[in-house]
Order: C-alpha cells, then structure tokens, then sequence
C-alpha cells in the first residue's frame, strides 16, 4: 500500500456572524471540490469552521448562544460535506462547536472530527488546551470566553488509523504546548490536523502582536520536527466582525520545514503530497524515543505542584 496521501489545507475567509450556515457549507463544499480535482484525498479545514468565532461575545441568552453549535454530526447542515465526501472519495478534518446532553446535563466542547472517503466518522478530538477567560471583560477590543462556552476535553489525544497511516487531531492554543505533539507522537501520529482562529492582536500583552506570525509557525514547525511527524495548521482568517484573524495556513515536513502555505487570507485551498515514511527520518535518526528518550528524567511535567 502506498504511504504517499496527497493533503489539501482549505483556509476559510473571514465569517460574518449574520452569515447562515447554508453559505458556510457551500463555501466548502467549493473547496472540497477543488481539493478532489487536485487529487486531494484529504481535506482539513479550520476550527470553529461553520461559524463565526463567537467566544469574542458575551453572551447571557443561553437560546443564542445554543445557536452556534452543532447537536449531532451530521446534522441538516453539515449532511452535504459528508454526502460529497462519499460521492468524491475524500475525506475531511472539520472544526466545530458541540452541544450534547449527557447525565442529565448540558456539555460544550470545542470539537474536531476526522470523516473518511466513504463520508464515515473516524475519530472525535475535544480540545484540551482551552485559551482565553471566563466572565465577561468588557474593557477589551472584543473578548476570547471559550473558557466560558466550552468545557475541556478529557479524553486527551488521539490516534486514528486512516488514509493508509497514523492521524492525530488539535485544535488551536493545542499548538502552542509541546506535550500535544509529544503525547500524539508517543500514540504513533505520523500527521497531525491543526485548525485555528487566531487574533493578531492580543489585548493583555499589545506588545507581542507583531510576533503573531512568527510564533505560530515556531511552534508547529518545532512540534513536526522534534517529534517527527507532519503538522498541518489551517486557519480562519482576515478581517471577521472587527477582529483580524492571522492565517498563513501551512503544511510542514517532520523536518520542520514549511512545503506549502496560504498567500492569502481568504478561502484557499494549498495542497502537498505527505509520505508517511518520511516520518522515520526523524524518529529513526535524530530523535528516536526508544533509543535516547529519559522518561525517568521528566516527572517534573507532571508534577501537579508546578
């Protein structure tokens, strides 16, 4: 079986939040189209991807809130994606908000999911590392309350076997903690989905929002390279209800090496063959785990006191 999957990163333009979810779905069904004429057998979009991002809003009406989430996948809206990932053969990365019942009370969580070329679920993904705050700041620009809307995932990270290797699934401030990428290379990820929406501006700490850029390619690209695996980061970006979203959507090499990026930041479809072998560069040569790790040495990352 072939270990080469040709990737496609879909970015996604800003979304307004008038912006009916009917217009989201055809927006990226456009994009899966054009990912299968490019021979793309996997697509994966950003977080949060079928909505505006609400947590800049305080809200205390819990009817509107309710209404940027999904109760089940697939649901009325999202049907398409799935049904045109069946029909094309390619599957797809999705991003999204989560509202269940469960013991007899309601749980949000920031979600990602993995569906296969058969338009099948694959594998879930809650996002551990939730950002921001939680009560209401309203002396700030627009405010970050996903500590508010969500609850953290618990399940940690994941390995799912699909597209004929190992996949791994992040959503956003995920990106910025070493321990995501060395938890789901420890599982065995040989290419891990990142999708993001990240401000440019950032009200606590004004002076580090030229750094912006920088700092998120610094982290996916030392996470593929110091744990061998492929890291693909798609954004939400430009201008979104006042607040501008970075894109610079990439693929990168476990060589931590960027072999393709957006150049805009709208709706962009970038698209690179990954070869899973590729992975054993790293892992075999420069940091095999087995071979030079010391775990005996690392307590203090665990350490619940620190």
């Amino acid at each position: 079986m072939s270990r080469h999957i040709v990737v496609g990163a879909a970015q996604l333009g800003p979304i307004a939040r008038s912006e009916p979810r009917s217009r989201v779905i055809e927006r990226m069904l456009a994009l899966l189209h054009k990912a299968h004429r490019r021979g793309a057998t996997l697509l994966v979009f950003p977080e949060l991807a079928l909505t505006t991002f609400f947590p800049r809003w305080f809200f205390d009406d819990a009817d509107e809130l309710d209404g940027f989430y999904e109760g089940e996948m697939p649901g009325e809206a999202t049907r398409p994606l799935f049904e045109a990932a069946r029909q094309l053969g390619i599957g797809f990365y999705l991003g999204y908000a989560e509202r269940i019942e469960s013991g007899g009370r309601v749980h949000r969580y920031n979600t990602s999911i993995l569906v296969d070329q058969a338009g099948e679920l694959v594998g879930k993904y809650r996002k551990v590392h939730l950002p921001g705050h939680h009560e209401h700041e309203p002396w700030r620009p627009f405010q970050h309350l996903e500590k508010r809307y969500f609850e953290p995932g618990e399940d940690g990270f994941g390995c799912w076997e699909a597209f004929g290797g190992k996949m791994g699934m992040a959503l956003c401030n995920d990106r910025r903690w070493p321990e995501t990428y060395r938890v789901s290379a420890l599982k065995g990820v040989e290419l891990l989905m990142l999708g993001y929406n990240t401000p440019i501006h950032y009200p606590p700490v004004p002076e580090h929002d030229h750094l912006q850029g920088f700092h998120n390619h610094l982290c996916m690209q030392a996470g593929a390279y110091q744990n061998g695996m492929w890291v693909v980061g798609v954004a939400k970006a430009g201008r979104e209800e006042g607040c501008d979203l970075l894109g610079q959507s990439c693929i990168i090499a476990p060589t931590g090496e960027i072999v393709a990026m957006a150049s805009t930041l709208e709706d962009e479809l970038i698209v690179h063959e990954c070869d899973l072998d590729r992975t054993r560069e790293i892992r075999e040569h420069i940091f095999n785990f087995r071979l030079h790790r010391r775990p005996e040495c690392y307590g203090v990352l665990v350490d619940d006191d620190q």
